[in-house]
């Protein structure tokens, strides 16, 4: 076990990436292989994204400044699952090239590496899933744990390329999804977030029909304050799966709507012809059923072909409906994808200022969405501390972490704990307060006479 090389992973890319990254420092722990950091470590492994250009050259970044530093690398992701033969032929210090469907043979890997071996190893089509019984170290803050439903998926947007990259859907069963959970609720952990690549679709795969509702059934019996649903496309969050949200306590009304667009035009050239037309209707819907509910969104500008008129349908459909969160995207043509050759593409500039215009229409929405928290008393998550300042820094349920805002807060508290804060001011992405005296929360929440 001494003799064993010493290990460092540099995590790139989305939370499905860093469940992988998780599952391969599980492995090698079990192993016997120990942790360093990357500037004395023997080997490191680099889990890379490749979903967008911006994305690569991060990953491409990385990777140069690794192999300057005369470190043995290994590459995994999906930046390996991508560009299999480029990576090893352009960087020499690459010693192993691990696709999306095996990073769980990374121990195996390592030990033919030591032996001199160059190894490759990516499966043409990713089958691969963990569960439960794979072995695991959580690189998130002690209270939050990301928790994979279901790997791949079925559906082919124009614009993406996760199905080449990640396989098909393959869900895990409720039972399995469930035993994790207990076991991260042991851990202590206060927040559960589940992820796929579309959420709502989860099960379909192995039960012949979506069971997201079921699920989240049975989740509701797990001792974990809040879970968090992340990809839940629109036209999945069926009357079924809303009463599931309104009848089971810890599960957050907080709606991860992938949206990608609202003109039935673009959105049939996306190849999401299942979302046009039904967007406006699905909202109402979903905002009548869930009143409470936070609404986090994407949107891609300048797909191939979007007009003026297509624009400013999307800027009206944003100004209507007022999402809690909004991330906007400028189009990526990613070789690969049906969008790769698409005719009337957009210049970068317009692609640029439309994202700008877009959000610059949803900053006032967010900052009144944000001030009608002050004064209010929210729990909040604490997740870190500033120890120059004492001030401390957590979410509350409005919140994501990572693709939302955070809270500020004065006064005493712990890590991993909920807090009562109360809310004194706010911007457009954070709130700003102070740990809750007994009256302020008597103030807010009287007590009742039966």
């Amino acid at each position: 076990m001494g003799n064993k090389p010493t290990i460092a992973v540099s995590h790139l890319g989305c939370e499905k990436n860093r469940i992988d990254t998780e599952h391969m420092l599980g492995l090698l722990v079990q192993a016997g292989y120990s942790v360093d950091d990357e500037e004395f470590a023997d080997y490191v492994i680099v889990n890379t994204c490749s979903f967008i250009q911006a994305a690569r050259e991060e990953s491409v970044r990385t990777l140069v400044e690794l192999a300057e530093a005369e470190k043995r690398i290994v590459i995994t992701g999906c930046m390996a699952q991508h560009f299999q033969e480029q990576l090893l032929e352009e960087l020499p210090e690459a010693v192993a090239l691990v696709g999306t469907g095996d990073y769980h043979k990374i121990v195996d890997v390592i030990e033919r590496a030591e032996a001199g071996e160059r190894v490759k190893e990516v499966s043409t089509d990713p089958t691969y899933i963990a569960d439960e019984n794979t072995p695991r170290y959580r690189t998130t803050t002690e209270g939050v744990a990301y928790l994979r439903v279901a790997e791949g998926c079925d559906y082919r947007c124009a614009f993406c390329i996760i199905p080449h990259l990640r396989g098909n859907q393959r869900s895990r069963s409720i039972e399995s999804i469930v035993a994790e959970a207990h076991r991260l609720a042991d851990e202590g952990v206060q927040e559960i977030i589940l992820i796929s690549q579309i959420t709502t679709n989860y099960g379909l795969d192995i039960y012949g029909e979506p069971k997201l509702a079921e699920l989240l059934q049975a989740l509701g019996k797990v001792d974990v304050p809040w879970i968090r649903m992340h990809y839940s496309y629109p036209t999945g969050l069926t009357p079924k799966v809303i009463e599931a949200i309104q009848s089971t306590p810890n599960i957050l009304p907080y709606l991860d709507l992938p949206l990608q667009h609202s003109h039935p035009e673009i959105l049939r050239a996306m190849n999401r012809p299942w979302q046009a037309d039904v967007s406006d209707r699905l909202l109402d819907r979903l905002k009548a059923a869930l009143p409470n509910a936070v609404l986090r969104t994407s949107f891609i500008v300048g797909f191939p072909g979007e007009t003026d008129a297509h624009f400013e349908h999307l800027l009206t459909f944003v100004k209507r409906h007022e999402f809690d969160h909004v991330g906007v995207f400028t189009f990526s043509a990613e070789e690969g994808t049906p969008a790769f050759d698409l005719p009337n593409s957009l210049p970068q500039a317009v692609m640029d200022e439309r994202r700008d215009v877009l959000m610059a229409a949803q900053q006032p929405i967010s900052l009144r969405k944000n001030r009608a928290e002050i004064g209010k008393v929210v729990d909040v998550l604490i997740e870190q501390e500033n120890p120059e300042t004492g001030e401390f820094i957590g979410r509350s349920a409005r919140f994501s972490p990572e693709v939302d805002g955070v809270i500020y807060v004065r006064g005493e508290s712990r890590l991993a704990a909920f807090t009562p804060v109360r809310i004194l001011d706010a911007d457009v992405y954070d709130l700003y307060g102070e740990v809750a005296t007994a009256a302020d929360i008597l103030r807010v929440q009287p007590m009742t006479v039966p």
